[in-house]
């Protein structure tokens, strides 16, 4: 008789599918609270109303495929924003998570608009946005301090790979400045798009990176190449 060969042992994928389902949980969880935030807002603010969304022909599309249309953007950016959004921030992770999640609400209002162009320029525009508007709120100067610790904000992936001394330099630029600097050598934006996504003139974004350029080689001590009047 001819020996018996054993089969191999079946290799579990309970573990992978479990993080799987996780993963896909979690960004069910955050689309669906953009999307209850928006429509919440969509009432209170009744003269803002959805933009119509229209397809290749013409024709309306549906709420349920402008969801879902919104829903893939945000599996497939959202966690590019976020790294944009803690260079904003300085490295403040919660702030970041906040921004974001402003910055999409507005894209979903305004998902017809965006959808017009490049979506992921108009969400960059509208992230830089709510980082000014936090700004001139003056959110940072009514911080209160707390008997304990904040829940920890889970990161997203890419976000832990930020260089901390980078980040910290970046701190110390004024938002609108440090926003130049981001858009124009961490994205790589041309200098009429940077001006576009900051909403101001060409030579402001030349000006403000040249001196925030300057300000990051000081606190980073990078030495400038001979010659070089910077």
């Amino acid at each position: 008789m001819p020996e018996s060969v054993d089969s191999p042992a079946p290799v579990s994928t309970t573990s992978g599918r479990s993080a799987h389902s996780s993963s896909a949980a979690v960004d069910t969880l955050r689309v669906g609270a953009v999307v209850t935030a928006a429509r919440v807002r969509r009432r209170v603010q009744p003269r803002r109303p959805l933009d119509p969304l229209k397809g290749h022909e013409g024709r309306r599309v549906s709420s349920r495929d402008r969801d879902r249309e919104f829903a893939d953007f945000v599996r497939t950016h959202r966690a590019g924003l976020v790294t944009t959004a803690r260079l904003l921030a300085a490295g403040d992770a919660h702030l970041a998570e906040d921004l974001v999640q402003n910055a999409l609400v507005r894209v979903y209002l305004a998902w017809g608009r965006a959808k017009a162009g490049n979506v992921v320029a108009y969400a960059r525009r509208t992230l830089v946005n709510c980082h000014a508007d936090h700004h001139r709120r003056g959110f940072t100067r009514r911080e209160r301090s707390a008997a304990a610790v904040p829940e920890t904000v889970a990161p997203d992936p890419g976000t832990d790979a930020l260089d901390a001394a980078l980040v910290a330099a970046l701190g110390d630029l004024p938002p609108r400045m440090r926003a130049a600097v981001v858009l124009r050598h961490v994205h790589d934006l041309s200098v009429d798009d940077t001006a576009h996504a900051l909403g101001c003139t060409t030579g402001t974004v030349k000006s403000q990176t040249a001196r925030g350029l300057d300000k990051l080689r000081a606190a980073l001590a990078v030495p400038t190449l001979e010659g070089d009047p910077r």
